[in-house]
């Protein structure tokens, strides 16, 4: 199997006790340990009105953490592009691109990122909480960022920044086969959200190889899988790490936005045991099991690139998981 690439996503998540700014460090951290270990890239995501998350603006994020890397790729996974102007986004993306050429992703997906209620404050218009218009506005944020596809759109009239010299790498994100399919007929990169153990990835990615049309900027399909991994030293280390990731879970299918207890709180949770018997996709355990099942995935999907996400209360438990695969996998540059 050809060289597979390997990055990271975070979605700052809040430990119990910790505050917004606590989190944001740990991404932080997490995205140096990357940078040193030589992954590919490292995304952060857009989530609003949540207790348990921190990042509600991806760009003001990845400005931070590009400004304290030196070699990774930073980007969106993703901007929730229905919630923003196609014309403002862009012009945040240039600025990065500007700030660090060569350095910038722009991953975007069309889910609100929150509830109903939240989406309506973010759009301010009823009329607008659908998804109705994200083709058209990711055909005017391509043109905007360079890659103009037709001949009539914002990127007649407009300018995300006025002497542009490269643009970001655009990803369209999804964790269905509706998005596997535009991003096919767009010619673009994908990102399938494994990792949101809401199954169907198999077939996206077969749909996303099947119906790709090779666009000028992108030839030939690209496609990452997101998965939820944690590596340890030993598989008891590695489940003991992952107790509050699975909590946490189970308490996102009943509702229940829960920040991460330790995992000395989560062993003595009386749903823990339910909580365990949830059937997942993560990937949990020690290196050389970790690295089989992630190639195994990689082949299955044909991914050229995997990124992991690591839910664990320890800080220190997610850089070693991140230090093992870096360890044990041959790190590759991405297509």
């Amino acid at each position: 199997m050809a060289a597979v690439a390997l990055s990271v996503l975070d979605l700052s998540v809040l430990n119990d006790g910790q505050s917004s700014g606590d989190a944001l460090r740990t991404t932080a951290a997490l995205a140096q340990a990357a940078d040193r270990l030589g992954y590919t890239r490292f995304w952060v995501a857009e989530h609003h009105n949540m207790p348990s998350v921190a990042c509600t603006s991806p760009t003001v994020l990845m400005a931070h953490l590009a400004a304290i890397t030196q070699h990774i790729r930073v980007g969106s996974g993703g901007v929730m592009l229905p919630n923003h102007a196609p014309l403002v986004v862009a012009e945040q993306f240039a600025l990065l691109e500007s700030l660090h050429p060569g350095r910038v992703d722009a991953g975007v997906g069309r889910a609100p990122g929150s509830d109903q209620r939240t989406a309506m404050a973010l759009r301010r218009s009823r009329d607008l909480l659908g998804a109705d218009d994200f083709p058209r506005d990711l055909l005017d944020l391509l043109g905007l960022l360079g890659d103009p596809r037709g001949e009539h759109g914002l990127w007649q009239h407009f300018h995300a920044t006025p002497v542009a010299t490269s643009m970001p790498q655009v990803f369209l994100l999804g964790s269905s086969g509706y998005s596997a399919q535009l991003a096919a007929h767009l010619g673009l990169p994908f990102g399938f959200a494994h990792h949101f153990d809401m199954g169907g990835t198999l077939e996206a990615a077969e749909r996303y190889r099947r119906e790709f049309r090779p666009s000028a900027a992108y030839p030939q399909p690209y496609l990452i899988i997101t998965a939820n991994v944690l590596a340890a030293d030993t598989t008891d280390d590695a489940e003991w790490h992952a107790l509050p990731g699975r909590l946490t879970a189970l308490g996102r299918r009943t509702g229940r936005f829960i920040r991460l207890p330790s995992p000395q709180d989560a062993s003595a949770h009386p749903d823990m045991a339910e909580a365990n018997r949830l059937p997942t996709s993560r990937v949990v355990g020690a290196t050389a099991d970790v690295v089989a099942e992630l190639h195994a995935l990689a082949e299955r999907t044909g991914a050229q690139e995997l990124m992991v996400t690591s839910v664990a209360y320890d800080l220190d438990a997610r850089v070693r998981s991140l230090e093992l695969l870096a360890q044990a996998w041959p790190l590759a540059a991405p297509a």
